[in-house]
């Protein structure tokens, strides 16, 4: 199929049918809309985890609730995310589900396009998380981490983690997808960044002025000016970073992506590798300082690499670190990034003995499944042996899910790995990490998890 007549065939979605159905044609699902006009928006927000749990320990798991001024289906449990995210009949809308929540900001994005689109974009986007790609990203991200955690050895003490760590995963984003030559205007593109972050959550979703959506609309024409400006000379010139790979990715027949499609897509992967791994990232520090036991041995599997602390990190070094992306498994599973995934259903559908209609704004909730006591036993502890072989073979294969799966399963998921297992290497080789006397994170669960409180920690130089 060309891509002409793949957008042709994504464009034929009616958009009349994907439209929410009439209220009274979910009635038959058991559930409670909460209060006029805002619905349960309120108590979903004030405790996301709680709601979930009580909702459907009264309901079961396929309850009717109503969010963000529309009335819509949560269905719970590893069988219902393979329903939705593997979904083989193709049920069930990416782009209908986020874009009131993205699609203002983010258009276009991978994650919003859906079926043979969604598939011919994917794969012209993958050439960028080839291995060749992979080794310079590597490098890039290796020299930014191993500078910013010799810093943070240098002023020992308490400090908030989680801003130091958002600074640290922009940069980062930076250097790695825009490449060591953007120059001085890198911090006027992050800012950008930060402003359509934040407007893609806020309650206010008209650009009024003085708005974080209007500073987010502000942020997006910024972008779309400075990416647009850049392709033809990253095409003329090459490049090892992420912008100039997708610059010269070409679709099937040859083509080169559009400059609009690399746009909409580099807006996109910057704002998904940024923000989702500033919240991972920071669960997986909380955990070492929560769980000294584990930073210990973690430590030690990073001491057998043998690698001088100034020596660059390789690939040979990430795969003999087995236990760092098992414990990093492990804090996405308590924490999941994006803990509720929207899809739209296409068509009629039934599931768990109920009949839901074409246009059902429906949700699914990785962090209710990252909790189930009959998958997960003892699912608040912090154990990063579940992620065994062993212990994965009996697990339902939906039943772990912070990277989405199926056909959108997220396409930087290696690319966190080895992010990931690259921090720990510096961190701990460097680094102790506890949590002061009498400190008790709390956490702001939704849309993306990041501690209240910033994260406040004690580090110390490790000899």
């Amino acid at each position: 199929m060309s891509l002409q007549s793949a957008s042709m065939q994504s464009a034929t979605l009616p958009s009349m049918a994907l439209m929410p159905p009439d209220r009274h044609a979910l009635a038959h699902i058991p559930g409670d809309e909460g209060w006029p006009m805002i619905g349960r928006t309120l108590a979903v927000l004030a405790d996301p985890k709680g709601e979930v749990e009580r909702m459907s320990a009264k309901y079961g798991l396929i309850y009717r609730t109503r969010i963000l001024g529309e009335t819509s289906i949560t269905m719970l449990g590893p069988e219902a995310n393979e329903l939705l995210l593997f979904d083989q009949n193709r049920l069930f809308s990416s782009s209908y589900g986020w874009g009131t929540i993205l699609g203002r900001l983010f258009p276009r994005g991978l994650m919003l396009l859906d079926f043979d689109e969604h598939r011919l974009h994917r794969r012209a986007l993958s050439v960028a998380f080839k291995s060749g790609p992979m080794k310079s990203y590597l490098a890039a991200l290796d020299a930014g981490i191993s500078q910013r955690v010799t810093q943070w050895r240098q002023r020992p003490g308490e400090m908030l983690f989680y801003p130091a760590m958002k600074q640290l995963t922009l940069d980062l984003a930076a250097t790695s997808f825009l490449g060591t030559s953007i120059g001085p205007e890198v911090k006027e593109i992050t800012k950008a960044f930060v402003d359509m972050v934040a407007a893609s959550i806020a309650p206010i979703r008209t650009p009024w002025p003085g708005t974080q959506m209007a500073r987010g609309v502000k942020g997006r024409a910024r972008i779309v000016s400075y990416f647009s400006e850049q392709i033809p000379i990253r095409r003329a010139r090459g490049g090892d970073d992420l912008f100039s790979q997708l610059c010269h990715a070409t679709h099937e027949d040859g083509a080169l992506l559009s400059p609009q499609d690399i746009v909409d897509h580099m807006s996109f992967l910057m704002m998904a590798a940024h923000d989702t791994l500033t919240s991972s990232l920071t669960s997986f520090v909380a955990a070492l300082a929560a769980n000294p036991q584990w930073q210990e041995k973690l430590r030690e599997e990073v001491k057998s690499l043998g690698v001088a602390p100034d020596a660059p990190t390789s690939f040979d070094h990430l795969e003999a670190m087995p236990l760092a992306e098992m414990a990093f498994k492990e804090a996405m599973r308590l924490r999941p990034p994006v803990p509720s995934i929207p899809r739209r259903a296409t068509r009629d559908f039934s599931f768990g003995g109920y009949q839901i209609p074409a246009g059902t704004l429906v949700g699914l909730n990785p962090l209710f499944t990252h909790h189930m006591p009959e998958v997960w036993p003892d699912p608040d502890a912090f154990d990063p042996m579940r992620f065994t072989d062993e212990a994965q073979r009996g697990r339902h294969r939906f039943a772990f899910v912070p990277f989405g799966g199926g056909a959108h399963m997220c396409l930087g998921l290696h690319f966190a790995y080895m992010q990931a297992k690259c921090f720990a290497r510096h961190f701990l080789q460097n680094l102790s990490v506890s949590l002061p006397a009498g400190a008790a994170p709390d956490w702001q669960m939704w849309p993306i998890p990041k501690p209240k409180n910033g994260l406040r920690v004690t580090v110390s130089a490790v000899n």
